[in-house]
């Protein structure tokens, strides 16, 4: 598994033949979250961002099969109350994940995750290709 490294952080990325099962990730009865998302290009990467404040890059799951990207965590909460003592409650606390096709083909071994001030950015560069491939005749 190729391991990148940020700034104090680390994050693993994993890619499967298979892709990620439920058994690869723990409490599959637990509800999960839907992570909200950014993702946009230039001429060179796409980009993935979303803010993920409060989560420790060891409860970061980022996995490449063919043309998705799956981004999976778990926000925990170390200070919580009991029901009747909040006075609201609008975080969401738990296991969240989310899945993105990709619109191009990119270089999975190129792939490059950064978690800075609680704002996760996955860089995916694109695999460059000829459009227009001269075929031959003979």
């Amino acid at each position: 598994m190729p391991t990148t490294k940020t700034k104090k952080q680390t994050i693993t990325l994993s890619r499967t033949a298979a892709g990620l099962t439920d058994t690869d990730w723990p409490d599959v009865d637990q509800p999960e979250g839907e992570l909200s998302i950014d993702v946009f290009h230039d001429q060179d990467n796409i980009y993935i961002q979303s803010t993920v404040a409060g989560v420790k890059p060891s409860d970061l799951q980022i996995s490449v099969h063919h043309d998705m990207v799956t981004i999976r965590g778990e926000r925990k909460n170390e200070h919580q109350a009991a029901g009747d003592d909040y006075f609201c409650r609008e975080c969401f606390w738990g296991r969240f994940s989310r899945s993105i096709i990709l619109p191009f083909n990119v270089q999975t071994d190129k792939i490059l995750a950064e978690l800075t001030d609680g704002v996760l950015t996955v860089t995916l560069p694109k695999l460059k290709r000829q459009r227009n491939i001269p075929i031959s005749v003979t």
